[in-house]
């Protein structure tokens, strides 16, 4: 027995090493936002439903730095595959305007895997202020705001927030003289627009659709090319503000897969296909709607185009709102 037992702890003490081998490295999904938010909430949803076609996803916050701190972590990553980032607009496209050191190359850096995606941005007014004003319409608030200069303000999350660079894009595509004041974050932004204390705000749609449903605020437009589906009555500034010099106007939240620079094109087509079938399933859909965010997988080369674009882009918004980050 004792010989046999002796064997068999020496089998197992050889195969173990094998087993262990044989077990598939997880790929490790980086968000770099506290969890609890819709990035976090849809990165745990995605990862959850491609374990059947990419393995096990853990998914990993790194917040810090606007994002910056686990966006950097993944730039300096090896590049095979196992470790990739819910990147977003601020990541890739603001901060690296923003802030005055930066600690990697939004483009050299990393290789664009898909867009996941976009959340509409939404142009709210306080309720009572809309009425007080007599104003209904987006094309009502541009008019006010040219005859009273100086009158209307609007608020934002902070100096080079999604809201500020919203309202600034605004302010100089329409011709106006708004006063933008910043508060501490997102939350007490919106408090203020419920309080009276700021005219109206560019605040997600996700955020603002409950005060909108409950008639404390009003939505003027979406900042999205199209309208959004969540609220299909709600035009686009775009649209709305066609005639007033608003019709380029696009300008919203979006979040996508990126990984370390040089991934292989085999491990990054592999990675698309995965995460693009689920944005396609129903159930991703139905749970990503509650979150107002609407799935826009793109294949590698067109995500990687875009982001480009929005990079450009939002160099000349962060340097005409005039915010920086030290």
């Amino acid at each position: 027995m004792s010989t046999r037992r002796n064997a068999l702890q020496a089998l197992a003490l050889l195969t173990a090493p094998t087993i262990a081998l044989a077990q598939p490295r997880p790929i490790r999904l980086v968000v770099p936002y506290p969890p609890g938010g819709p990035l976090d909430t849809i990165a745990r949803l995605l990862a959850d439903r491609v374990k059947d076609s990419l393995g096990l996803v853990v998914v990993e916050n790194r917040p810090g730095a606007g994002g910056n701190l686990g966006a950097d972590l993944v730039a300096k990553s090896p590049a095979d595959g196992h470790t990739i980032v819910m990147g977003a607009v601020a990541t890739h496209a603001i901060n690296p305007w923003l802030y005055a050191k930066i600690p990697y190359d939004p483009i050299r850096d990393f290789t664009p895997i898909t867009l996941v995606a976009q959340v509409p941005n939404v142009l709210v007014m306080n309720a009572d202020s809309a009425a007080r004003l007599k104003i209904e319409t987006l094309a009502d608030l541009v008019r006010y705001a040219k005859q009273n200069p100086g009158k209307l303000n609007y608020g934002s999350g902070g100096n080079g927030s999604a809201g500020h660079l919203a309202g600034e894009f605004f302010k100089s595509q329409a011709g106006l003289f708004i006063v933008h004041i910043p508060y501490a974050g997102g939350a007490p932004a919106q408090l203020a627009l419920l309080g009276g204390q700021v005219d109206f705000n560019f605040d997600n749609l996700a955020t603002a659709s409950g005060n909108i449903k409950s008639g404390k605020l009003k939505a003027l437009a979406v900042t999205s090319p199209q309208r959004a589906l969540a609220m299909p009555d709600v035009p686009t500034v775009a649209e709305a503000g066609a005639s007033l010099g608003l019709r380029q106007f696009n300008i919203g939240t979006w979040f996508g897969l990126f990984g370390p620079a040089g991934l292989a094109g085999d491990m990054t087509q592999r990675l698309n296909k995965g995460f693009a079938d689920a944005l396609g399933s129903a159930e991703v859909k139905s749970r990503m709607a509650l979150l107002m965010a609407e799935p826009a997988p793109t294949s590698a080369d067109q995500f990687a185009a875009f982001v480009k674009t929005e990079l450009a882009k939002y160099q000349a918004l962060v340097k005409a709102s005039g915010a920086t980050i030290n």
